[in-house]
């Protein structure tokens, strides 16, 4: 037993020798700990390291908290479309937008109420639906470029509604300084299965109420119908002018990108010019 303890600690300071000899070791790690924070914070999109400075945690925010803030009374459209929702004054504040209107509000007990009355009651609902579950139906299938089945909603979106939809919370997010609410909105438009009258009301939207400067959702509106309207056209080539006449931006960017296309195609067959003569007779069938 006194062997094997003399033994023991041979081994203990031949481990503390090693260590004090190789000092970058410890720094090794250290260096390991903090790349993998910072990775782990470029993945949830830059923000701040989970812990402060001084090594603690900020504290958690329960949901409980939400839950008992002062309850704000939200008018969507106005007439008779007038609809009354209501949602909880703290997590309508994660919105700009509402934390500016909620900032006006007093505790002398008079009514916490915010117009919406140019706003679309489902859009808002959706808004609502994202703040208490991070999320709004219909979700995305987890690893998949599908929403999930609706059967109330048809296979096939023939009047451009459910593109709309999306379209709506995109631009709803816009207006409250939402831009992960954005976000899964566009991803949400590209789950959605359409017709070209159904597309034409979808660029039509978006042309009307997005920015100039938005590619996020005119870009791709754009190449759509860049690399598809010789087919598409045809299905709704009346409704297709209508649209480039309302909306000439519309016609130009379709335009510009068609015209790229031509000229990249062009560029490739130069300097990567076919074998054999490129001019030959068409053959004529005697049967």
């Amino acid at each position: 037993m006194a062997e094997e303890a003399n033994m023991a600690e041979e081994l203990q300071e031949g481990a503390v020798e090693g260590q004090s000899a190789n000092p970058g070791a410890g720094a090794d790690v250290e260096m390991a700990e903090g790349e993998g924070a910072a990775g782990s914070a470029a993945r949830n999109g830059g923000g701040e390291l989970p812990f402060a400075e001084g090594g603690e945690a900020e504290p958690r925010i329960q949901f409980l908290h939400y839950l008992t803030s002062p309850v704000v009374t939200l008018l969507v459209g106005n007439g008779e479309s007038e609809t009354i929702l209501t949602a909880h004054q703290a997590l309508l504040a994660q919105s700009p937008f509402f934390s500016d209107a909620c900032a006006a509000f007093t505790d002398d007990g008079s009514p916490r109420q915010i117009d919406l009355v140019t706003e679309e009651l489902d859009a808002v609902g959706c808004f609502l639906e994202y703040l208490y579950t991070g999320d709004y139906f219909p979700k995305k299938l987890p690893g998949q470029r599908t929403l999930e089945l609706d059967p109330s909603i048809p296979a096939v979106d023939e009047t451009g509604d459910q593109l709309l939809k999306h379209a709506r919370v995109y631009t709803l997010a816009e207006k409250f300084g939402m831009d992960k609410l954005k976000t899964l909105a566009s991803s949400k438009i590209h789950c959605v299965n359409s017709t070209a009258k159904g597309e034409i009301q979808y660029a039509r939207y978006i042309y009307q109420y997005t920015n100039r400067d938005d590619t996020t959702v005119r870009a791709p509106v754009a190449n759509f119908w860049a690399t598809r309207s010789h087919t598409l056209r045809a299905e709704a080539e009346e409704e297709f002018r209508s649209l480039c006449l309302e909306f000439p931006q519309f016609g130009y960017d379709v335009l510009t990108r068609v015209l790229d296309e031509k000229l990249k195609r062009e560029r490739n067959e130069k300097m990567h010019p076919a074998s054999g003569s490129a001019r030959k007779r068409a053959r004529h069938s005697n049967v």
